[in-house]
């Protein structure tokens, strides 16, 4: 959209009094800015009909602030689950087994750490990883075959028949 249709102008000479008065009402200039940011949008997506109105400005301070009020709401919302919930439960610390593998991970190179993170724990397919990381399926099949032997030797585990010949 060009600057011609108007909606350029219309910014410039009301973006500083539109966010002024939503930091007004909310009490929040971030979310102000924000909302003021997002009711702009939505009036530039409509613009043949809102820059029709009498008062576009009108518009696009109801709907800024129609969005902090949503904002209010999901934060109150999120307030009262917490009350009648509680907090979540603290995550125990990571046992022994997770302590070692994620080191041996990190002395993986990127690649092979990557292609067994995706199978392993992603769940994914040797040809699901290769669409997804660009690199051709053998090269994914040696990447893996060779992170499980790498792991396997720092974590002092003997692997199968069939994957120490892999």
């Amino acid at each position: 959209m060009d600057d011609d249709d108007g909606f350029g102008e219309f910014y410039r000479t009301s973006r500083h009094r539109t966010v002024t008065v939503l930091y007004a009402l909310g009490g929040d200039l971030a979310e102000a800015q924000d909302a003021a940011q997002e009711a702009y949008a939505r009036a530039w997506q409509r613009w043949s009909k809102v820059g029709a109105y009498d008062d576009p400005e009108a518009w696009v301070r109801t709907v800024g602030h129609r969005l902090l009020i949503n904002r209010w709401r999901k934060v109150r919302n999120g307030i009262a689950a917490y009350r009648r919930h509680g907090p979540a439960p603290n995550a125990g610390p990571p046992s022994e087994n997770t302590v070692a593998l994620v080191a041996a991970l990190r002395q993986l190179p990127a690649e092979q750490r990557q292609a067994i993170v995706l199978h392993h724990l992603a769940d994914l397919s040797v040809t699901e990883i290769a669409a997804q990381t660009g690199t051709p399926t053998g090269t994914v099949k040696a990447r893996l075959a060779r992170g499980r032997r790498t792991l396997a030797t720092l974590l002092d585990v003997t692997l199968p028949e069939e994957v120490r010949h892999a």
